[in-house]
């Protein structure tokens, strides 16, 4: 009788190649489970950053209010220009590219 284990003269069979896909898919599938389920609420090691984390600028400072005066359309084109560049000069904007 011919079973997995003894291939043709007792050795093992082309089959024994699938064991590493197969532990692989393993590992992948424990990885993305605990991805989905226990590190979720922890952040993880492949957290995602938040906007907590990626701003630079609070809400408050006074180039975003300009920015949001300018969007609600409270000042124009012109006057939005020309105060960012007199608070481009006192505060320093370093965001675009390195430059201050």
């Amino acid at each position: 009788m011919q079973t997995l284990a003894h291939f043709g003269d007792g050795g093992p069979g082309p089959w024994i190649l699938l064991f590493p896909l197969i532990w692989a898919a393993v590992a992948v599938g424990g990885i993305t489970l605990l991805r989905r389920t226990v590190w979720r609420g922890r952040g993880g090691p492949w957290r995602r950053p938040t906007a907590k984390d990626t701003s630079t600028v609070d809400d408050n400072s006074p180039i975003t209010v300009l920015g949001h005066r300018f969007a609600s359309g409270e000042i124009d084109e012109d006057e939005y220009w020309r105060r960012l560049s007199v608070l481009d000069e006192q505060f320093g904007r370093t965001d675009k590219g390195g430059a201050a």
